[in-house]
């Protein structure tokens, strides 16, 4: 009996083990549903309401003319945002060919085709390791919605995903969305982008055997890479082959067929244009992820063939680097960013944007010199004395001479600017000031000249600062536009969001257009067969620094600013290159591409302006016993009241901040500095004062002055025939080392 209850207590224990090992089984189970349920939960990601939403999210923005056209390419963005393309307008072969490359069974599933995963996980167990992915066109484009690290996990919670996808999506709209954003080779996304990059051309024109290597292309790209493993591309588009239903003679043209690999990229080069937009831009235009800029494409390849044909030509002159820029001035709309040689292997510094580098603009400024001079009381008729002249330019001093090394002697306004003569440019800022005309420079959105108005003096109206293309020609526009001033825009709509102001009056701006586009004015320098003479009127003005180191050409008509700027950007010399050797032609070629199925009007001529006729020798009104033309003058100015430069008493020797150096090899009694004034006529006599003491009374407007180490101040007392009282000139401050 004892052992009988030994028996059935070691029963009931085991039976309790038993209840209690499966109790704790189920419970395990149980906990491991409930983990598996909330981790899967927690893991599984919304689909989003619009597939295309997470495009939105820009990384490097697409730039596109006023038409709409690209005008670069960008494969930084995480999706493709530009080549897409409707379901019903790709191929249906090609379409057939992802279905049974991809997924088969994708019209018949609900997301997740779990007879192709368990044949995969069967391959996989027999190979030992992953072969097959198995994956879904859902789960693949669940994939790219929600990126994650693959693992088995992974492809667990994207079949979760799948099915909610093709809950809230047609498969239409999932297949469209996947052939638009399937990835390739190059950050390449989409058949489109594919077809491009792999075969230069568009998707309609791809060949049957193409369309099969697009379609197996996106299992690897790069071991499947037509250019370097072509073997093992062929053998998976053989592969595919076999299991579409294709007709024999169908199946053997397809074999029959070559991959021919040629990849199309844009033919334009405008990377330095949206280099420029892109750090400038507003932030509103760059959160769009589109630019619609002002870029005229089609004008924008013109002017880039144009200036590219001319760099050609002017070779053998040494010259390497140019820039054009085109702007419709009725908007202040930029039309063409053109850089010389853009895009172009081995070409020097084309890398550089030439549009925003600074260079010295040479006469390019003597336009603004002048209507500084007549805002302050010149004309047109103003006689100004074209000969040689020792003027201070920074520091220093310098002997003027024009370009040709003639002088005219006395010459009007009209002349001297038409002919773009230096020493009367001179005489314009030295009446002018360098500071005030730096100011009014300022005011036309010119901040290159960021130096004191000393670092420059009167070289200032030589252009011996330096500036950009860009700011040379938003200042033209000034005068193109009557004397408004408008920053230049290149998003499409800005420019009506920027206001303007005014920095010329409107007689002064169509006053010095009307010189500038008037052949008469410029004969004497430039002949009448000049460049500068357009079929229509207009304004012109060239520009050549010193050792032909810069060349420049700017003019705007009724509607368009342009200007073109040649050179060395190592600052080497050019051969004897000039404004009107150079960019002249290319500024002449680039209004007749823009005047092209257009009326083309006279510029305009202000209201206010009155003609009257003068006397060539004086500017005076015209007698029986003078030489006379027409002349344009502003009404309420008279030629009898014209002050002419000479008339204003000034020191022009030394002049404001002359910092001279005392030469050791001179005896320090025989060294002399020359004080002079101005050209006037009827000096009496002159007292010189140095730092309020008088030195010297002459009886010429000229003093040789014993130097002396210090800081100085010099003004004279100048006493003139007929005027009642002298005339004590401004002070002027100079140094000696």
């Amino acid at each position: 009996m004892k052992l009988i209850s030994a028996v059935k207590n070691r029963l009931s224990a085991q039976r309790r083990t038993v209840r209690l090992a499966g109790m704790f089984f189920a419970g395990t189970l149980s906990l491991s549903a409930i983990a598996l349920i909330v981790g899967t939960y927690l893991s599984t990601q919304p689909i989003p309401e619009n597939l295309y939403s997470p495009a939105t999210e820009t990384t490097k923005n697409t730039y596109m003319d006023r038409y709409g056209q690209r005008l670069n390419i960008t494969y930084e963005n995480d999706w493709n945002e530009h080549d897409l393309i409707r379901l019903h307008d790709i191929p249906e072969f090609l379409q057939n060919a992802f279905i049974q490359s991809e997924d088969k069974r994708f019209y018949s599933h609900g997301g997740v085709d779990w007879l192709a995963r368990l044949n995969a996980a069967w391959q996989n167990l027999m190979a030992g390791r992953i072969v097959r992915g198995a994956s879904t066109i859902s789960e693949q484009v669940v994939r790219m919605l929600h990126p994650r690290p693959r693992s088995f996990w992974s492809r667990w919670v994207e079949g979760f995903e799948a099915s909610d996808l093709e809950e809230r999506f047609s498969k239409v709209e999932i297949f469209e969305f996947y052939l638009n954003q399937v990835p390739y080779k190059a950050r390449r996304r989409g058949v489109v982008q594919a077809a491009n990059y792999y075969f230069g051309r568009d998707i309609s024109t791809l060949n049957d055997k193409e369309m099969l290597a697009l379609a197996v292309l996106v299992r690897s790209p790069r071991w499947l890479d037509p250019e370097k493993q072509l073997a093992n591309l062929d053998r998976s588009i053989d592969d595919l082959l076999t299991r579409l239903d294709l007709e024999s003679n169908h199946l053997e043209s397809i074999q029959a067929l070559r991959l021919e690999l040629h990849q199309n990229d844009i033919p334009y080069d405008l990377s330095h244009f949206i280099r420029y937009a892109s750090t400038t831009a507003s932030v509103q235009a760059m959160e769009k992820g589109s630019i619609h800029t002002t870029i005229d494409i089609e004008l924008q390849e013109k002017v880039q063939q144009i200036l590219d044909n001319r760099l050609d030509r002017l070779a053998r002159y040494r010259v390497q680097n140019a820039a054009a820029l085109v702007v419709d001035h009725e908007t202040n709309e930029i039309l063409a960013w053109t850089v010389g040689y853009a895009g172009k292997d081995k070409k020097a510094f084309n890398q550089i944007d030439t549009v925003t580098t600074p260079r010295q603009p040479g006469s390019a400024l003597k336009p603004l010199v002048y209507a500084s001079a007549i805002r302050k009381g010149w004309t047109a008729a103003t006689m100004l004395d074209d000969s040689p002249q020792e003027e201070s330019v920074g520091l220093g001093m310098h002997t003027y001479h024009n370009y040709s090394r003639d002088h005219y002697g006395p010459i009007s306004l009209r002349e001297a600017l038409g002919n773009s003569l230096n020493i009367p440019a001179v005489r314009a800022i030295q009446f002018v000031g360098p500071g005030e005309f730096l100011t009014f420079l300022y005011d036309l959105g010119i901040e290159s000249l960021s130096g004191h108005p000393n670092v420059y003096g009167d070289g200032l109206a030589l252009g011996n600062g330096e500036v950009t293309l860009f700011e040379l020609v938003q200042a033209y526009t000034v005068m193109a536009r009557m004397g408004d001033f408008k920053p230049l825009s290149f998003i499409q709509g800005e420019h009506s969001q920027t206001t303007s102001y005014r920095v010329l009056s409107e007689d002064i701006a169509s006053l010095i257009a009307d010189i500038m586009s008037d052949p008469a004015a410029r004969e004497k320098e430039f002949g009448w067969d000049s460049v500068l003479n357009f079929p229509h009127q207009t304004a012109v003005k060239t520009g050549t620094s010193s050792d032909y180191r810069d060349a420049w050409s700017v003019g705007f008509n009724d509607r368009y600013t342009v200007g073109v700027w040649m050179g060395n950007l190592d600052y080497t010399e050019m051969n004897e290159v000039t404004g009107s050797s150079g960019p002249s032609f290319v500024l002449r070629s680039v209004f007749n591409e823009l005047n092209k199925h257009r009326e083309v009007r006279p510029l305009y001529l202000s209201n206010n302006l009155e003609k009257q006729r003068v006397c060539i020798e004086t500017g005076m009104p015209a007698t029986d016993s003078c030489e006379s033309r027409d002349e344009w003058f502003i009404r309420g100015t008279s030629p009898v009241a014209t002050e002419t430069a000479s008339e204003t008493v000034r020191i022009r020797k030394p002049s404001k901040g002359l910092l001279m150096a005392m030469d050791p090899r001179i005896p320090d009694d025989s060294e002399y500095f020359e004080f002079a004034l101005n050209n006037i006529a009827n000096v009496e006599s002159v007292k010189w004062y140095i730092n309020d003491e008088l030195v010297a009374t002459t009886s010429k407007p000229n003093y040789n002055w014993q130097l002396s180490k210090g800081e100085f101040r010099t003004k004279a007392e100048v006493t003139i025939t007929g005027e009642a009282e002298p005339v004590v000139t401004e002070e002027v401050e100079y140094r000696v080392n």
